[in-house]
């Protein structure tokens, strides 16, 4: 008998979702984290873009923006009663395969330093995500003790 969706997290302390959706879901044991990208909480900033005299981006840093999504994700996690600990499987979202990869992986390696004690990683290159942001990542977790 499938476990029935018991409650939904939004939270101030990430960054607000740019549609209409929870930021998380918990449906039993597990916890689904809608996408989660780097804009600071409370604003539209993102860190380590850089823009032209037109406003025009021209440059990201994908170390700097893996760091403030990691905050985020991490922020929903404990709004939803989750530690980073729990995280099982991790969907990464790039817009810059080639370019950003590299980088993106130091980073990830410093948050995980132990491979058997990561959660499991698929990380795909994309066109384009719905702000002009270079990462998102798609999260669950187990939830302990329920």
């Amino acid at each position: 008998m499938p476990q029935p969706v018991n409650d939904s997290t939004s939270t101030e302390t990430a960054p607000a979702p740019v549609g209409t959706y929870p930021h998380a879901r918990r449906v039993g044991d597990l916890l689904f984290l809608s996408g989660i990208g780097p804009r600071t909480p409370g604003g539209n900033a993102i860190p380590g873009n850089l823009h032209d005299a037109n406003g025009n981006l021209v440059a990201h840093d994908i170390a700097a923006q893996t760091r403030q999504v990691f905050a985020n994700v991490r922020a929903v996690l404990e709004a939803s009663g989750a530690r980073w600990e729990d995280l099982v499987d991790v969907t990464v979202f790039l817009t810059d395969m080639a370019g950003d990869f590299k980088a993106y992986n130091a980073v990830w390696a410093k948050y995980f330093p132990d491979p058997a004690a990561a959660p499991c990683r698929t990380t795909l290159g994309i066109t384009a995500l719905p702000t002009p942001i270079a990462i998102e990542l798609k999260c669950t977790a187990r939830l302990r003790g329920t």
